[in-house]
């Protein structure tokens, strides 16, 4: 990772409303994620506060993450699931692509992590929040450290999109 360096990464896990999409952007301190990262602190918006990433209140995750919300926070049980499970998940799976090596535990005084995380407003089942969470994260920083997906796959796919949300029925 010396030198310029910007990875991003994207993970899904789960199925139906605790599922977990989490997208990372990991790069140095003094670049461009660096002011992305105390942009975004700095300045809230409506229905999305970013914050770090703890694994225990007064244990911020290494690298330091910032934990950016995709969906607006919709009610208290919302809220509950973005700040709580979703939020440990996220920070329990940065520790473990540091623990794996998928981010060198030497470097992370040098780097800031951004993770933009999808938690469903309908979500009920906080633990399973939180597991889908931690994979989705992990799986994100691994694919970043590979950078995945390559080209290839992608071309190939163009014509067959499909998500949780959406399925192209006809070509």
């Amino acid at each position: 990772m010396a030198g310029e360096m910007l990875q991003i990464g994207e993970g899904f896990a789960g199925d139906g409303v605790d599922a977990a999409h989490v997208n990372t952007v990991l790069g140095r301190r003094d670049g461009p994620v660096g002011t992305a990262w105390v942009s975004a602190l700095a300045m809230p918006r409506d229905g999305h506060i970013a914050f770090p990433a703890v694994v225990q209140p007064g244990l911020a995750v290494q690298p330091p993450t910032l934990f950016v919300n995709k969906a607006p926070l919709d009610n208290p049980r919302h809220e509950a699931l973005t700040w709580g499970a979703a939020q440990a998940g996220v920070a329990a799976g940065v520790a473990d692509a540091v623990a794996d090596g998928v981010i060198p535990a030497h470097e992370v005084t040098e780097l800031l992590l951004i993770a933009a995380v999808w938690v469903n407003p309908e979500g009920v089942d906080a633990e399973a929040v939180y597991l889908n969470n931690r994979v989705a994260t992990r799986t994100a920083l691994e694919r970043g450290e590979q950078g995945l997906p390559h080209v290839e796959p992608v071309l190939a796919a163009r014509g067959t999109p499909w998500n949780p949300y959406f399925e192209l029925l006809r070509g």
